[in-house]
């Protein structure tokens, strides 16, 4: 194959033309040969241009007809051209069915949607999990096929951050996660996986805390009522059974106590968002909790303020208030004595409400923050149960916020002091209340 050159062409067009003119001079005649030779060299370019077309449009053969002059170097472009785009075709083709053999070998059901919700394409186990038929269903609409109430509420709301769980539209008492997730400009990736042992499992651990704690419950009041009888007796103090006693009870109560809020998280867990939202006096809540955080500061004597805006909310009144007292108490309980918490409820510039309790405690290493919610997660084990600490506080708190659509926030430095806040959203915020006040 010669590469183009523009002088070999020139020279090629001036020599042409110098024969004409020699020829045109010895015949007598230039200006008809020069007219004669240019449409000769019309009808030759249009003879190779109709050689062109009949190779693109009829040809049979992959390699162009064998042309003539310049013509030579646009029939080898062309064909030079062709076998680039045979090459990449046969990339893309290899990469197309590695990425299909490398879904199919996928564990789970996967589904690729266009921008209308179209399916592009799906693997195998999306039509044993998900009942699809390919290549029958290639541009059903997906909302078409899966019909279940909270998918189409899923996908009509396009916020994917959390996965959902749907029973299977086709194996029995199964239960598929689904997630989406961005794939091209126009197309996203729907992934389904059976997490149906999950669920079983997460579903007997539930009934097995509540079922526990239930039954534990009822020995330990038996023991609790019998401890404090006893300890209304005046003798106990003079004989060697008041410091065992005195034991016996904080162990009791700690007890009692641990259970009370174990089921108090399995109750949390087997409810969703509040059916009916009730209007919540969170000023009341506050002033109710800073007279009960009198009695929890008595030994240590902090300093704490509450600085109250008027505003209510709408939700669970005793949910709200079990997250108000566990963020307190905690600050009470893990901040050295004659220290600072300061307790805030105020309205954002933004229409949201900010509730915020920071203390001048020893503060949380980073590596603890991101667990510290998780259920019996203490970072210091033998502190925390110096202070009568279960673990379970910031667990709730957590289950009751995001039954409220807010989450924990948790901010803290070593020796500096830590600030446990969380933001309800304004859709949740009564501003009759606030508005009405400052009037």
């Amino acid at each position: 194959m010669h590469h183009f050159s523009w002088w070999r062409l020139g020279w090629s067009l001036l020599l042409y033309g110098a024969i004409l003119a020699v020829v045109g001079v010895v015949v007598g005649a230039p200006l008809l040969v020069l007219l004669a030779g240019a449409l000769g060299l019309v009808c030759w370019h249009y003879w190779q241009l109709y050689l062109l077309v009949r190779w693109l449009w009829n040809g049979r053969q992959f390699t162009p007809p064998r042309g003539s002059g310049t013509w030579q170097f646009a029939f080898d472009g062309v064909y030079f051209l062709q076998r680039k785009n045979l090459k990449r075709r046969k990339e893309l083709g290899k990469l197309l069915k590695r990425f299909r053999e490398g879904t199919e070998a996928l564990p789970d059901a996967v589904v690729v949607i266009n921008e209308e919700r179209d399916i592009v394409w799906c693997n195998k186990l999306a039509t044993t999990m998900l009942g699809f038929r390919w290549p029958d269903d290639h541009g059903q609409r997906i909302d078409n096929l899966l019909r279940r109430p909270e998918f189409l509420a899923y996908i009509k709301k396009q916020q994917f951050q959390e996965p959902l769980i749907i029973p299977s539209p086709v194996l029995p008492m199964a239960s598929v996660e689904i997630r989406v997730i961005p794939y091209t400009a126009n197309e996203t990736l729907m992934v389904a996986r059976d997490v149906t042992r999950l669920q079983q499992l997460e579903q007997m651990r539930r009934d097995f805390v509540a079922n526990v704690s239930h039954e534990l419950r009822t020995p330990l009041t038996v023991l609790r009522g019998y401890l404090e009888m006893i300890g209304e007796d005046p003798r106990l103090e003079q004989g060697p059974w008041g410091k065992p006693h005195k034991m016996m009870t904080d162990q009791v109560g700690r007890m009692y106590s641990l259970v009370e809020q174990l089921l108090a998280l399995s109750r949390l867990e087997a409810r969703g968002e509040p059916e009916s939202l009730k209007d919540v006096d969170v000023p009341a809540l506050m002033r109710k909790l800073e007279s009960d955080s009198g009695a929890l500061n008595s030994d240590k004597q902090h300093q704490i303020h509450f600085d109250i805006a008027p505003l209510h909310m709408r939700g669970d009144s005793e949910q709200m208030m079990s997250a108000f007292a566990n963020l307190v108490a905690n600050a009470i309980h893990y901040t050295p004595a004659g220290g600072t918490i300061e307790v805030s409820w105020k309205k954002l510039a933004d229409g949201r409400a900010k509730f915020a309790v920071s203390d001048t405690g020893d503060g949380i290493a980073p590596e603890h923050i991101l667990r510290i919610t998780e259920r019996f997660y203490r970072v210091d084990k033998a502190r925390s149960r110096n202070t009568g600490g279960s673990g379970l506080g910031l667990s709730i708190v957590k289950h009751v916020l995001s039954r409220h659509r807010s989450k924990l926030e948790i901010t803290s430095r070593l020796g500096k002091g830590s600030t446990f806040s969380f933001v309800i959203p304004k859709e949740l915020l009564v501003n009759d209340v606030l508005s009405a006040s400052n009037q």
